[in-house]
């Protein structure tokens, strides 16, 4: 990922809302993608929480790349508005519905060049006696990087520990990689409390989801 073309993850949220503001994050997708996609970006949802009804979503994340991405994102971010009588309840009083779009950078993969591990072999420890390891067979591999490291002795061959040590090592980073989705999860999902009602960045209304220009962006 470059500078000039980066890769952003969108997230669509219901928050606490009822299953009105669900029915609005699903119709709201497609409005989004269609404009980002018009304006020269690729976009592809990875994932979705439904709601309570088909076709509607308590949560939709989506992947925006391409160039430009950062400032036609920029556009969509904050509270959005939907003006119209609930789907679900006819009699309802209320008619204004907000759900909310935020941004995160899209997580980097753990990549570790070989030539960024330091290899080094040291002498087995064991039982004494005639089954101490007299040779340099253990191997501990470092990534320089990070500090990650890791160490194999069981097998008599350094060859083999070598092997199992680097095996090892990718075994850490896969845990970390692991470690860092579930904060970004934790992240999204904070994402959820935070929905602010009021000074909306984009106003729609009525089922044909005509846009309202309102004073904090022009409608596309």
């Amino acid at each position: 990922m470059n500078g000039s073309a980066p890769t952003l993850w969108l997230q669509l949220s219901a928050g606490r809302g009822p299953a009105e503001c669900e029915w609005v994050v699903g119709r709201l997708v497609p409005l989004l993608i269609r404009d980002l996609s018009e304006h020269g970006l690729t976009v592809a949802e990875l994932a979705r929480t439904p709601g309570e009804h088909g076709g509607d979503a308590r949560s939709i994340l989506l992947r925006a790349s391409g160039t430009g991405a950062a400032a036609q994102v920029r556009r969509w971010l904050g509270t959005v508005q939907w003006i119209g009588a609930s789907p679900y309840r006819l009699r309802h009083p209320r008619k204004n519905w907000f759900v909310s779009v935020a941004v995160f950078a899209e997580p980097a993969p753990d990549h570790w060049d070989s030539a960024a591990v330091r290899v080094e072999t040291l002498r087995a420890s064991g039982p004494g006696g005639q089954h101490v390891n007299r040779t340099e067979s253990a191997v501990r591999v470092t990534h320089l990087p990070t500090g990650l490291h890791a160490i194999a002795q069981e097998e008599r061959s350094q060859l083999l520990n070598r092997r199992l040590a680097l095996a090892r090592l990718a075994s850490l980073f896969a845990e970390r990689a692991e470690t860092k989705a579930r904060e970004g999860d934790t992240a999204r999902w904070q994402q959820h409390t935070r929905l602010i009602r009021g000074n909306p960045v984009r106003v729609y209304r009525g089922q044909e989801w005509v846009p309202v220009v309102t004073g904090r962006c022009g409608q596309s």
